[in-house]
């Protein structure tokens, strides 16, 4: 199948030399990307800024911004049979963004935020995707609850949820913990493990969910 991952974190500009953005290395989606390539699969990866080598056989794609990756989902998503988002995208960007170099002046600053574009929720809605769509749900409570509720908003056919308030796991580390959450309210719990082994063991599952055959 022709599979589309996005992965890393977004960066939304401030000033010329300053962002917000988050503790996403990229690892689980690059891992993914890799695990999918193996598997016999057609990969195309967005990705954003990361320090990780490219994955090998794989199309990337690069970008900053969340609308970058909108932008970007939104050219590259038809034609694909299954999309996973994996990507860790800013919530809020500034409202404005500071031509020049923010200087040090006042005690406090305050900076207007403004949402940016919901990716996974318009890969539905507005882009009409119809293929089999994994998104992930990154979490510091209510970590099963959270993870449904996204799941039926954003019209997922799996969510892949992992609790990052857990030290070692999750963002930035080389081992995560997750928790497959299925629209029929089934949910699967995989064990702690290197993201390299985990990748392997989720594309086997999206494999087998996504096939016509499968009983979900």
């Amino acid at each position: 199948m022709r599979l589309l991952i996005t992965a890393g974190p977004t960066r939304e500009p401030i000033d010329p030399v300053r962002f917000l953005s988050n503790r996403s290395s990229g690892r689980m989606g690059y891992a993914l990307a890799e695990a999918a390539h193996a598997a016999g699969h057609e990969v195309l990866l967005i990705s954003g800024p990361v320090t990780l080598p490219a994955p090998s056989g794989v199309q990337i794609i690069r970008i900053e911004t969340a609308r970058e990756m909108f932008d970007a989902v939104r050219t590259h998503l038809p034609g694909c049979d299954s999309a996973i988002f994996s990507a860790a995208v800013a919530d809020y960007r500034p409202a404005q963004i500071i031509p020049q170099k923010l200087k040090k002046s006042a005690d406090t600053l305050t900076l207007e935020l403004e949402r940016t574009e919901d990716i996974l929720g318009s890969v539905r809605s507005q882009f009409a995707f119809t293929g089999f769509l994994v998104g992930f749900a990154a979490e510091t409570e209510n970590l099963i609850a959270h993870a449904q509720d996204k799941l039926q908003r954003k019209g997922c056919d799996l969510i892949i949820a992992n609790d990052v308030s857990q030290s070692g796991i999750g963002f930035d580390s080389l081992e995560n913990e997750v928790t497959l959450c299925l629209p029929d309210g089934q949910t699967m719990p995989l064990p702690r493990q290197l993201k390299t082994a985990l990748a392997r063991e989720l594309i086997a599952h999206i494999s087998r969910l996504s096939s016509p055959h499968a009983t979900k």
